[in-house]
């Protein structure tokens, strides 16, 4: 098998590479690699384009979540505690 083919065929090393963009710089021949392999498959696009929107989300989630602590008020905790109570007997 051609090296080419090896790259056009190989949607696991695609998927690979998605991820690792994600993350950091690919060099330039993964770069080179990936674009070949989604010039071609469908499913690794729509890979691509569901793992950036699940990245989005988790990143969003966690800024959301460090920008506006959760905190429980004290009427809910007081119930909880109760109910804690009540159960261990």
């Amino acid at each position: 098998m051609s090296y080419l083919k090896k790259i056009i065929y190989n949607c696991k090393q695609a998927t690979f590479l998605i991820e690792k963009k994600q993350l950091k710089r690919l060099s330039f021949r993964e770069e080179i690699e990936l674009r070949i392999h989604l010039a071609g498959c469908g499913m690794c696009v729509l890979y691509d384009k569901q793992s950036r929107a699940i990245n989005d989300m988790v990143q969003q989630l966690f800024h959301d979540s460090l920008k506006n602590e959760l905190k429980l008020d004290d009427a809910f905790k007081a119930n909880l505690q109760a109910r804690i109570e009540e159960g261990l007997r």
